[in-house]
């Protein structure tokens, strides 16, 4: 079953009021177009029937003209003769065609007002058509939107993210102990004696005045 029932639901429908109480909005807007569609493609199709149907009773019209002027000529010829009674009878047939041509033109004064009509619903369906596709985009970025926060709160929030960060906090854990151990293998480790630390001390003067004598005996020799 269709939204709605006729063009002039279309044109009187508030497509606002239509999303707003909808449950699946998106789906909605979809409904309402293709419906909108489909009833613009009809009403342009009964406009084309309108204008062929104008058409052809133009070209009547113009045969049943000039059968008018074939009665009249013959009337005309009738009388020439002194035949008053074909004059009068041809004229009946003249005046048959003009009631016709009278009757054809109503009609086509009719279907004028018919396709003014059309032309006025298919410019406002248009109007409302261009409203719906936007509202349509609307809603799509909207959704679009909500989908790609809804994603960023998983990112950052989710349970995913929540179990990577303990497992970052297992790692750390793990690396803590690597280092603990390590700093505990120099823990006891046996310190230098005085004697040593003086015996160092004596080596790094004996290297200093080596250097020196070093440098003296090139500065000579240079």
């Amino acid at each position: 079953m269709g939204i709605f029932s006729r063009t002039r639901d279309i044109i009187a429908a508030n497509v606002t009021d239509l999303l707003d109480k909808a449950e699946d909005p998106a789906k909605m807007i979809r409904m309402i177009i293709l419906e909108m569609e489909e009833t613009l493609v009809e009403v342009r199709a009964s406009a084309a029937r309108t204008i062929a149907d104008q058409k052809e009773m133009r070209r009547h019209i113009a045969k049943l003209e000039k059968l008018q002027e074939s009665w009249t000529e013959k009337a005309e010829l009738a009388l020439s003769k002194d035949r008053e009674d074909l004059a009068k009878a041809a004229l009946v047939e003249r005046q048959k065609a003009a009631d016709m041509c009278d009757q054809l033109q109503a009609e086509i004064t009719v279907l004028d007002d018919a396709l003014r009509a059309s032309e006025e619903d298919i410019a406002k369906l248009q109007n409302k058509l261009r409203e719906a596709r936007n509202r349509q985009n609307t809603i799509m970025t909207r959704l679009e939107s909500a989908t790609n926060r809804a994603r960023m709160r998983e990112v950052y929030a989710g349970p995913k993210t929540q179990e990577a960060f303990s497992r970052f906090d297992v790692l750390e854990r793990r690396v803590d102990m690597a280092e603990g151990h390590a700093d505990a293998l120099s823990l006891g480790a046996p310190q230098k004696t005085l004697e040593e630390e003086i015996a160092e001390l004596k080596t790094s003067d004996k290297v200093e005045a080596d250097l020196a004598a070093l440098k003296a005996k090139m500065n000579k020799e240079g």
